[in-house]
């Protein structure tokens, strides 16, 4: 899947089947679901999943917490617009 295709997407009921749980989450928030994003997040306990928790956090306004997560990531805190962050991440997640 490409990001054009993850994109559209989000105007279904429900994500792709068969998306790894940073990308469901990714596909929650754009949704406006943000808790249940967040719980995606937390679920997939590893960099990608840490990179989606800290745009949570970004999106959510809480900056310090995104720093924790951006480091638990290994990525540099963003400073991009929120929907920029969201669109690299998801095609970086994609790739």
């Amino acid at each position: 899947m490409n990001l054009e295709t993850f994109v559209s997407s989000t105007n279904q009921d429900a994500p792709p089947e068969g998306l790894e749980l940073a990308l469901q989450a990714l596909w929650q928030q754009a949704n406006g679901h943000w808790d249940a994003a967040h719980k995606l997040a937390q679920e997939q306990d590893d960099k990608r999943g840490a990179w989606v928790h800290a745009h949570l956090h970004r999106v959510e306004g809480d900056e310090r917490n995104a720093g924790y997560w951006y480091q638990r990531a290994d990525k540099p805190h963003s400073t991009a617009t929120l929907d920029d962050e969201w669109k690299e991440v998801a095609a970086a997640l994609l790739a």
